[in-house]
């Protein structure tokens, strides 16, 4: 955790009303971003740890569980003392595409419609679509929507050569602190 003067810890801004947090030193809300990822970085990796440890000690009684079902997949259940273990192992279902294509293929020759058997979804990956000569693109133009993404904003502390060498952006007119 870094420190800073008067900083509050991410605790206390548990408990403290938003607008406040809005009004702390643009330092102090990027140490507090900081903190923050290192906390859910932490908190996953824990998370994953704790799963794998679960996993490794009911993973052969699930597998035991479900061959006394007559299944591979599924969920079962089964106790350790007190605590009763649901284990769920999921179906997961790939196509091989290029099968898929030809079937597509066989079927529209055959006279039908090859999406009352299948979904078909056309995607353009965009450094493909970027590389194209501008007649092909210009083609494509009007199917391609644009979206935008979600807006992160990431705060990093400028070192103190930083801030006396000006590599840092301007204030934007008619802010103030960052608002």
């Amino acid at each position: 955790m870094h420190t800073l003067p008067n900083r509050p810890t991410l605790e206390a801004i548990r408990l403290m009303p938003l607008g406040d947090i809005v009004a702390l030193p643009a330092e102090h809300l990027a140490l507090l971003q900081s903190d923050a990822r290192e906390a859910a970085d932490a908190a996953k990796r824990m998370q994953a740890w704790i799963e794998s440890a679960i996993a490794l000690r009911y993973q052969q009684r699930a597998i035991a569980a479900r061959g006394m079902a007559g299944k591979d997949t599924g969920t079962v259940r089964f106790q350790d003392g007190s605590v009763e273990i649901t284990a769920e192992l999921t179906k997961k279902f790939d196509w091989n595409q290029e099968k898929l294509t030809r079937l597509a293929d066989e079927i529209h020759a055959g006279g039908e419609n090859p999406r009352d058997y299948l979904e078909i979804t056309f995607k353009v990956p965009e450094r493909a679509y970027t590389a194209w000569p501008e007649r092909t693109r210009k083609a494509f133009e009007p199917a391609r929507i644009v979206h935008a993404g979600r807006a992160t904003y990431r705060l990093t502390l400028l070192n103190e050569t930083a801030q006396r060498d000006g590599q840092h952006c301007a204030p934007i007119p008619g802010t103030q602190g960052g608002q």
